[in-house]
């Protein structure tokens, strides 16, 4: 299945390329990390690069990141449980941010609520600038923590964080990137934030519904925080992800969202992040929007910003399938088997269908994903197949760790 475009944009104006001469220094002493009380003392982080670019069949252009379909499994973690992170015991894990219960904010008198919104919202956006282009953060947890997309950090250790155009420069580390959920995490020097601006409250995306006004802010064509309103148009869309591995859990919106959008807070009436814009289906010749849009769910976010903020690296289950919908319409036709993967190990075989895990019906391809991720590594799972003439049996699988990239079967 081909991938949505990444919502990332060229170079910046000439000028913005160059960061001013008081841009300040990372913090690297105990004094300069003291004097953000309660704010907490992240390690270095991984850095994955992004994956290449290409475009697909005519009429309709989507930016690929490469690799296998986006079948292969698993793919980014979804909302509500913990998650487990590179070289901790299996039973540790790190958790997430919590999903804060909000009311609608209401307008004042003349002011609509897009407006009342971005008021509320928008002094915690930021640019962030790599010397290959630019996109969008926002502030999340506390003022010195930006989250925003794996790509948009491209594999770089420094970005450029200004808030607003007449805000300077400002130099930001990269804790860590998850390629898997398209989601980064950058560090700001104590102090560096502007007054005003506060950390934005992440909501249970599982709550979203289609037909939810939405709002987004972003720097699209380097265009400062720029707002766009529209709607969820989707749930549970699955878009790839910078590392070939699917995510699962995208929303779907038709808010106008266009390069340089990446990264940036998709809200919703209380002006909370339901998800981080970060691709759109283009159509044509142009590679803009039309209308369609999706965003990481904020309960990947709230997940996986809290492990990428300590510099962790996170483990995913992994069954080493690539699958394809059964013909007939219910279940998954697995298409190829890694070798020496925990499938294959398991006696599972290409041609198998997947009838259900743990007892629960598969009645797509994105399912299976859905069913790994919801474990961890060292799981055991149930996998009823049916094979060959008809015959059901049942498998039990001990997921793997996924690797970095997929394996190709």
């Amino acid at each position: 299945m081909p991938s949505p475009r990444h919502l990332w944009s060229g170079s910046w104006r000439e000028e913005s390329e160059r960061p001013p001469a008081d841009a300040p220094a990372l913090p690297g002493t105990p004094e300069s990390d003291a004097t953000d009380a309660g704010a907490p003392v992240f390690s270095a982080g991984v850095h994955e690069p992004q994956a290449p670019i290409r475009s697909t069949a005519p009429g309709s252009r989507r930016v690929l990141v490469g690799g296998l379909v986006a079948a292969v499994v698993g793919a980014t973690a979804a909302g509500g449980y913990l998650i487990g992170t590179n070289g901790d015991e299996h039973a540790q894990t790190t958790a997430a941010l919590p999903a804060l219960p909000a009311a609608k904010i209401n307008p004042r008198k003349g002011q609509s609520q897009a407006s009342a919104i971005y008021a509320a919202a928008s002094p915690a956006v930021v640019s962030i600038r790599t010397s290959s282009g630019s996109g969008t953060g926002f502030l999340v947890s506390d003022t010195r923590t930006v989250a925003t997309n794996a790509h948009v950090v491209d594999g770089t250790k420094v970005v450029t964080v200004r808030f607003g155009p007449e805000g300077r420069d400002i130099t930001g580390e990269v804790m860590g990137t998850d390629p898997s959920s398209d989601l980064a995490v950058v560090r700001l020097p104590a102090g560096s934030a502007p007054t005003g601006a506060k950390p934005l409250a992440l909501a249970d995306s599982n709550q979203v519904r289609i037909g939810d006004p939405v709002v987004a802010i972003g720097n699209p064509f380097g265009l400062d925080r720029t707002l766009t309103e529209g709607v969820i148009s989707g749930l549970g869309r699955a878009i790839q992800a910078p590392n070939h591995y699917e995510i699962d859990d995208a929303l779907q919106t038709d808010a106008a969202i266009n390069p340089g959008n990446s990264g940036g807070p998709l809200l919703d009436d209380a002006g909370q992040v339901i998800g981080v814009n970060s691709q759109i289906e283009t159509g044509g010749a142009s590679a803009g929007n039309v209308g369609i849009g999706f965003a990481v769910s904020s309960n990947t976010v709230r997940q996986v910003v809290p492990a990428l903020a300590k510099g962790q690296t996170i483990d995913r289950a992994w069954l080493g399938i690539e699958s394809q919908p059964a013909a007939g319409g219910t279940g998954a036709a697995l298409t190829n088997v890694v070798a020496g993967g925990p499938a294959e190990q398991s006696g599972l075989q290409p041609g198998d269908v997947v009838l259900s895990i743990d007892g629960k019906q598969i009645r797509e391809f994105s399912d299976i994903s859905r069913a790994v991720n919801s474990h961890q590594p060292g799981d055991q799972i149930d996998v009823k197949v049916r094979r060959g003439g008809g015959q059901v049996q049942t498998q039990k699988v001990t997921l793997g760790t996924r690797p970095v990239t997929p394996t190709t079967p």
